[in-house]
């Protein structure tokens, strides 16, 4: 039988969205607003990328 995969087994991207997951309950900041916030920084994030990847070449 296989175990369970625990968080801490996960990879990193997967323990960091469980702590920004639980950081957000914690302070029970409203569904909307998250969604609202995680679209800013998704953006942020994605300029990044694109810029780190534009460095490479």
């Amino acid at each position: 039988m296989n175990k369970p995969t625990t968080v801490e087994q996960a990879p990193q991207h997967v323990k960091l969205a469980v702590d920004l997951i639980m950081l957000l309950e914690q302070n029970q900041v409203p569904p909307q607003q998250v969604l609202d916030a995680l679209e800013i920084v998704k953006q942020d994030y994605l300029k990044k990328a694109h810029a780190e990847i534009e460095q490479k070449n």
